[in-house]
């Protein structure tokens, strides 16, 4: 790989996570990477192509605004809080990644096909791409990250590792009545009702506030940093009617055992919930 689409490719990664580490200047970037300017000029020319950058009035650069990353506690996907052409392109590229294949957004016709302009299907799939569902190639465009079952078996074992050193960590603060409080306000959030027809109200929070109370920034980076795709596929999956009431049942087991403070039951509680609520993902045959 030539010195220039090193350093596209370095930034590149840089803006998606928003956690640029250097000045965005000619002579910033040339120090930091101790190379000369026409490598970098190269470079910010491909990333001012790609989106990622633009160059303001007083000729100064800028990153593209893209959106924070998302923690555990404020899901990835959310039906409710999107416009509908983030709600159809997020769906569309959740199938497309469940294929298995390696495929490139077509920017110019899934715009037309949502109705946006390709400045705003961009936006959208650069808030996406910092999520994990879409990888930025420079001078390539957009490819849907493949879905993989070995993948996703391999992130479901290191996370249930992590979970149960949160819950470890946590337990002198979960014995607390403050705690104990705010278990009580999960369970309440997690709902079954039948009236008429079942509805499924799915909090998952309970993890969220287990690495909390753990504070522990290693934990919190695991999740940052290699969660974010699959809590997509998560949420997608929670569509599924028999998923979603698993996960209710499974999230109360887990925190009447925190609650009546029986460490041992809430582990296996909290293993056997990582382990077996993502039916629909387990079901998926990638060929692999």
């Amino acid at each position: 790989m030539k010195l220039a689409s090193r350093i596209e490719k370095d930034l590149s990664a840089q803006l998606l996570s928003n956690s640029l580490s250097c000045p965005l200047t000619m002579d910033g970037l040339s120090r930091h990477y101790g190379v000369s300017y026409t490598p970098v000029r190269k470079a910010l020319n491909g990333l001012i192509e790609e989106g990622l950058i633009r160059k303001k009035e007083n000729g100064r650069l800028e990153p593209v605004a893209t959106c924070k990353p998302l923690t555990l506690e404020r899901r990835s996907f959310e039906i409710e809080d999107l416009p509908d052409p983030n709600i159809e392109i997020t769906r569309e590229l959740v199938e497309l990644s469940l294929s298995g294949k390696e495929v490139f957004v077509r920017e110019e016709s899934t715009a037309r096909k949502h109705g946006l302009s390709r400045s705003s299907l961009r936006q959208i799939l650069l808030k996406l791409a910092g999520e994990g569902l879409v990888l930025h190639i420079p001078r390539r465009g957009w490819q849907v990250k493949p879905f993989r079952q070995k993948d996703l078996q391999s992130f479901i074992e290191v996370r249930e590792v992590m979970e149960l050193k949160a819950l470890e960590l946590a337990q002198f603060k979960l014995s607390k009545p403050e705690a104990k409080q705010r278990l009580q306000e999960i369970k309440a959030s997690n709902q079954i009702s039948k009236n008429g027809k079942v509805k499924v109200r799915i909090d998952n929070s309970l993890h969220q506030y287990l690495l909390e109370l753990a504070d522990n920034p290693y934990l919190d980076d695991f999740f940052q940093r290699h969660g974010k795709y699959y809590s997509i596929l998560f949420e997608w999956e929670g569509g599924n009617e028999n998923a979603a009431i698993q996960a209710v049942h499974q999230h109360h087991a887990i925190v009447d055992a925190l609650i009546d403070e029986d460490w041992a039951l809430a582990r296996t509680e909290l293993s056997k919930h990582l382990r077996t609520n993502h039916p629909v993902l387990q079901e998926i045959r990638t060929g692999q």
